[in-house]
């Protein structure tokens, strides 16, 4: 049976300890924009600010100044905007979004 030295045991947990650290976790971009595109399509505040028209298009269309992701909701009658806050996990796991509807159609 080999034995593992000092150094050899601080190696393995810095190895190990990199590996569950949340940075090993995130999404590729493209699930991370899955989980945005979701977020806005799931939400009835989205259905009812849209009037329940159907949708045309989603686009990402830049960032707010405070970091939040800006997205535009195309219907046929209007363009919705919208914003996405990134709620970080506390440890490892995914980013989630909270939404931010400042308007409506009309």
């Amino acid at each position: 049976m080999k034995h593992i030295t000092g150094a050899g045991l601080v190696f393995r947990a810095l190895f190990l300890a990199a590996l569950a650290s949340p940075a090993m976790a995130a999404l590729s971009g493209f699930y991370d924009s899955a989980e945005k595109i979701t977020t806005i399509l799931s939400s009835s505040l989205v259905a009812d600010a849209v009037g329940q028209a159907p949708v045309g298009s989603i686009a990402n269309t830049g960032t707010r100044g405070d970091g939040a992701s800006e997205w535009q909701v195309r219907t046929q009658e209007c363009d919705l905007t919208v914003y996405l806050i990134p709620i970080l996990p506390e440890g490892p796991g995914k980013t989630t979004y909270r939404l931010d509807i400042p308007g409506r159609c009309q």
